[in-house]
């Protein structure tokens, strides 16, 4: 039987938008993915996301076995969250530079949500001032390849964002798929539990790293790799190197996977 993996993608950056890394994956395995995480009312945004676990569980648990992980950003740490609730519906897992940190950086998030500052130190604080409507998909394409954070975009991902991460917005124009408001909430409830964790992880896992380290930094990659065992890797980019890089993406987590398939039990 062909093994399955299922993506979870990024904080406002939908399933399909990863459509170029998608069809890399899809033609070695079977794929499957949610298209909008945190949309949907059961399963509403609080904080550390634990909702959101309930979803990623109940999107698995419809799968026929279980499945390889794969997910960057937000979809990994849920994927993560889900490993350790439920491992027996993974066979492994890939995390894509997910903000996993370790107790240092933990125990500042959770300060700054005590404090009130969190929107101000995750992106959470641009969010709800952000532009939502455009007349077009074109305009929508032309409007963010002009921004610094999409300057260094796959073309393809790029207009994959432009048509697959807006939708109509009833009067014939565009407005963002993945909506502002949950964007802001899931920002906001970033975890600060991560180190909880320590020990508890039994599917075997990759974690990719960012060569900038603009989200993980040293001391969290080797906190995942001391207390959960992960094995690292690094790719050249920033955080959002799935959609600068679909194809090398795709090419080293086909790389990876063998190796942690063979540690399956």
């Amino acid at each position: 039987m062909q093994h399955i993996i299922h993506f979870a993608h990024a904080n406002s950056f939908p399933a399909p938008v990863y459509g170029k890394l998608l069809r890399a994956l899809g033609q070695h395995y079977q794929l499957g993915w949610l298209d909008c995480i945190g949309h949907d009312p059961r399963y509403p945004v609080t904080d550390c996301w634990p909702h959101l676990v309930d979803e990623t569980i109940a999107v698995l648990s419809r799968y026929r076995q279980p499945v390889i992980g794969v997910g960057h950003s937000l979809g990994g740490y849920l994927l993560f969250y889900a490993a350790i609730r439920a491992p027996e519906l993974f066979k492994a897992l890939v995390i894509l530079d997910s903000p996993l940190m370790g107790p240092r950086r933990a125990g500042l998030i959770w300060l700054a949500k005590k404090l009130g500052l969190i929107a101000r130190i995750t992106p959470g604080g641009n969010t709800l001032g952000r532009r939502d409507c455009w007349a077009s998909v074109a305009m929508m394409h032309d409007y963010f390849a002009r921004k610094p954070a999409f300057a260094r975009f796959d073309p393809d991902c790029l207009a994959d964002y432009a048509l697959h991460g807006s939708e109509d917005d009833g009067q014939g124009g565009r407005r963002l798929r993945f909506r502002p408001q949950i964007e802001h909430q899931i920002y906001c409830a970033l975890p600060h539990d991560f180190p909880r964790y320590r020990g508890q992880l039994t599917v075997p896992t990759a974690f990719v790293a960012a060569s900038r380290h603009d989200v993980v930094r040293p001391s969290d990659l080797r906190y995942m790799q001391r207390h959960f065992g992960m094995q690292l890797h690094e790719m050249t980019g920033s955080h959002l190197f799935p959609l600068e890089a679909p194809q090398q993406t795709a090419q080293t987590i086909l790389q990876l996977l063998p190796g942690l398939l063979a540690r399956v039990q």
